[in-house]
């Protein structure tokens, strides 16, 4: 049986481009003619990793216009804001000192007007357009801005159809919502977070960082999570642990406590001991977490 491939002409359709013609002659004047696709040699050229899209949605009636710059730049930390809305009662003075950040931030104001007293409209419209654009914008998440417990079931519908779902919402934000969001910040570390600058920050040290003592609920968190990781010497590296505390409570952020960084508040916590270790083909260094063992 003789076998020989070509590909196809050009006149046989650009749809059909790359395609490879094998012809099989299995008799006098038999044969069987395939199609097939070759492999290619992979590409040494980089694929770049696109953002994920997320959709930021306001609930203004809940939320003060003093963290808008600081949840953005928050928001940025997980993706590109592809769509950006704020939703009240624009008609009422209420809402009069949102009005300057709206053209500033290109967030969109969508109007709902309130029809009866005492029912906030705003969540069911907020609510309804989330829906709308769980099918038909292809988004990777969603940022509810509220501090209202009213969207803890939307939020569970949204993470059921795999979207990474991130809450903000002040201190007083009911436990169920907090609960059901992959991430949930507290906006009262987002407060006034352009004025902060690394230098005055050591010159004037947050009194957090100086008088902080841990609780016990912490401190397990922070111990089951370097225990799942640790080696068998104890160590266990730092970036892993905070995936580990992030899946156990979506609430956590070092900046709850006074600190930026998870590092800085391993360090201010005298049962636990860190090092530095360089890393591999980097001039950077890696920080490793410890339980310190009683003498």
């Amino acid at each position: 049986m003789a076998v020989f491939s070509k590909p196809l002409s050009s006149d046989q359709g650009s749809a059909r481009k790359g395609i490879v013609q094998k012809v099989s002659f299995v008799g006098e004047n038999l044969f069987k003619v395939e199609n097939y696709m070759p492999l290619l040699p992979f590409s040494s050229q980089q694929v770049e990793i696109s953002q994920a899209k997320l959709a930021v949605l306001i609930d203004a009636d809940n939320t003060q216009p003093a963290i808008i710059e600081g949840l953005l730049d928050e928001v940025a930390k997980y993706g590109v804001a592809s769509v950006k809305r704020i939703y009240g009662d624009w008609t009422s003075t209420n809402l009069r000192s949102w009005k300057d950040r709206l053209l500033e931030y290109a967030i969109q104001p969508i109007q709902q007007f309130s029809y009866t007293s005492g029912k906030n409209a705003t969540d069911s419209a907020m609510i309804i357009d989330a829906m709308d654009l769980l099918y038909s914008e292809r988004l990777d998440g969603f940022c509810i801005v509220s501090s209202d417990s009213d969207f803890t079931r939307l939020a569970a519908r949204l993470r059921e159809s795999g979207r990474m779902v991130y809450g903000f919402g002040e201190k007083k934000t009911p436990r169920a919502f907090v609960s059901v969001c992959d991430k949930f910040i507290y906006t009262e570390i987002l407060r006034g977070v352009q004025e902060e600058t690394d230098d005055d920050d050591a010159k004037h040290p947050s009194p957090a960082r100086k008088d902080f003592k841990v609780d016990r609920r912490l401190l397990k968190l922070l111990r089951d999570a370097v225990d799942d990781l640790a080696d068998e010497s104890g160590w266990a590296y730092l970036g892993g642990v905070g995936q580990k505390i992030t899946l156990r409570s979506s609430e956590f952020d070092p900046r709850n406590y006074g600190f930026k960084k998870l590092g800085d508040l391993f360090r201010a916590i005298s049962q636990f001991e860190t090092e530095e270790r360089p890393q591999e083909n980097s001039t950077g260094r890696q920080i490793y977490i410890r339980w310190k063992k009683r003498k």
